[in-house]
């Protein structure tokens, strides 16, 4: 007998940080989420000095953070943790490595505080260095490590299919799952650009990881071909190469109801909250047919 729920469910829809102008206050940033119409926003600690620094808030600071969230209704219940591109848990370098370790730490304390209860993780082994088994090895024992401390924090982990073949689908990511520690709290979090452009079958992709998914990243891609090598960001929606119908169809059969996040980047031109606008507008007509159709 089949389980799945024929019940309409609402979206849930955030919007990531880097989407909105950057020279925002925390205040501006939920002010225009919120009369966007999105549910959350997902904060972003990156290889910059100024969002690595929001690790190191004083409680002030944090409260500040958590009062203006509350004030205008926007929950922070992701982070992306892309500073390991630049200190990855990979790298040959053992003070590289250790400065990961610190970083895993500082996030996890700061995700405590202010209320973010899923961390996603960039899934390279190493990205500004040559890949070998040597660092394989070495992510594999860095982020059993970190599986072990967000148990303790009872904060989710959870790995984005990237840009590179190393964790290239969700398939990959089983696998790492295999090589480490069997945690509730180690997940995957799918780029459905990321996954279609490696030419997975999305569907299937989909389908195995299921019952791990965190959450679902929103974004168009150029398909990687014997005669490109693909584009993974900026690309429009709609002018790529997801089928986002036949991925909403496919979660709506496969009864996801977790969130999804729009992934954009700012041009900082003027004209990023009409654009922000006009996507999650496109989307949403990209779900007709499905269970999350308004």
């Amino acid at each position: 007998m089949s389980t799945k729920s024929t019940k309409k469910c609402i979206p849930i829809l955030g919007i990531y940080e880097k989407a909105l102008p950057i020279d925002l206050s925390w205040q501006q940033r939920f002010a225009a989420a919120r009369s966007l119409g999105f549910d959350y926003l997902e904060i972003s600690i990156d290889e910059t000095l100024e969002r690595q620094q929001r690790l190191q808030w004083n409680m002030k600071q944090k409260m500040e953070f958590i009062q203006a969230k509350l004030e205008y209704g926007i929950d922070v219940p992701s982070m992306c943790l892309s500073v390991h591109r630049a200190y990855p848990f990979g790298s040959k370098d053992s003070k590289i490595r250790e400065k990961a370790r610190t970083f895993m730490l500082d996030a996890l304390r700061f995700a405590q505080d202010v209320g973010i209860r899923n961390i996603q993780l960039a899934g390279y082994d190493v990205y500004y260095e040559p890949a070998d088994a040597s660092t394989k090895a070495f992510f594999l024992e860095g982020i059993s490590w970190a599986i072990e401390q967000a148990a303790r924090n009872q904060i989710m982990l959870s790995v984005e299919i990237m840009d590179t073949a190393f964790m290239s689908s969700i398939s990959r990511w089983l696998d790492l799952e295999q090589s480490t520690i069997a945690s509730p709290w180690f997940s995957v979090y799918p780029d459905v650009g990321n996954l279609s452009a490696w030419e997975n079958n999305v569907a299937t992709e989909l389908q195995k990881g299921i019952h791990k998914i965190a959450a679902i990243h929103l974004k168009d891609t150029l398909a990687i071909t014997p005669n490109s090598l693909g584009k993974f960001r900026d690309i429009p929606f709609g002018e790529g190469c997801v089928d986002f119908s036949f991925v909403f169809n496919t979660l709506s059969d496969l009864n996801y109801q977790g969130a999804f996040l729009i992934e954009m980047w700012a041009k900082n031109d003027g004209h990023d909250l009409s654009r922000i606008t006009q996507s999650k507008n496109w989307l949403i007509s990209q779900m007709k047919g499905t269970r999350y159709a308004n």
